[in-house]
């Protein structure tokens, strides 16, 4: 029988967007340089945030002070590829390891199981999008969808994933649409979102994490070990937040 290999899994953690980039680069790198077993987490944005793609450089000059709620939406740059995604009302999952061989769109594929079995084992059936000749000029991560998301039968996009790879150490995190502002979102895109599928109504943010968590033991065949964020990580975090910002 393999011995399963014991991942790291850290509790929920809801801050602000630069520092949830600070964290999953921080991870990587730590994994990379071989200080880090593989980790998987789940976070939220506070407060919501628009998070760019790494290399993308044109968005909306609006963007830098849109308000909901009261509060400014924080824009933040991923350390990730893609488009901008809106993170309000969304939860976010992250999954450093390596050891995974083949092309960047394998790697997400082998990635995207425990997300495509966790949310079977919860009634919601996910394929694989296919990207439209107009992706490349939409800023909008969840106004197409690509090979490497995941969407409901209606064709609606319920997780959109980006992937960053420091030799053979891949982070690969994305976000999971839940509860989006309907009026928020418009505002941000200048477009209608398109309501998914009534998710059941009886999930919960808590529901999905634990069946997400059950399905990633099963298909990385580890086990994990919950481990919080010590306060001497804490410190390495802020000064890799300080360096990004």
């Amino acid at each position: 029988m393999q011995n399963k290999q014991v991942w790291r899994l850290i509790p929920l953690l809801e801050t602000a967007g630069n520092v949830q980039m600070a964290i999953d680069y921080w991870l990587l790198e730590q994994h990379q340089s071989g200080k880090h077993p593989p980790t998987l987490r789940f976070y939220t944005w506070s407060p919501p945030a628009i998070s760019l793609g790494y290399h993308q450089k044109k968005y909306p000059e609006s963007w830098q002070n849109l308000i909901w709620q009261g509060e400014k939406l924080d824009l933040v740059r991923r350390p990730s590829g893609g488009r901008a995604v809106l993170h309000q009302g969304d939860l976010t999952y992250a999954v450093v390891t390596s050891g995974i061989m083949g092309s960047r769109l394998q790697a997400y594929t082998k990635i995207c199981e425990f997300l495509i079995q966790g949310w079977l084992s919860l009634g919601v059936e996910l394929n694989y999008g296919q990207a439209g000749r107009g992706y490349i000029h939409n800023p909008n991560c969840f106004g197409t969808a690509t090979g490497a998301d995941l969407v409901l039968a209606d064709g609606s996009k319920l997780i959109g994933s980006a992937q960053l790879r420091r030799g053979e150490a891949i982070l690969q995190h994305g976000s999971i649409c839940l509860n989006p502002d309907l009026d928020l979102f418009g505002q941000v895109f200048s477009q209608e979102f398109f309501t998914p599928s009534q998710l059941p109504q009886n999930l919960n943010r808590k529901a999905i994490i634990e069946a997400l968590i059950i399905a990633a033991c099963d298909c990385f065949n580890m086990q994990i070990e919950i481990q919080p964020l010590s306060e001497t990580e804490w410190e390495a975090i802020s000064a890799q937040s300080n360096l990004m910002n």
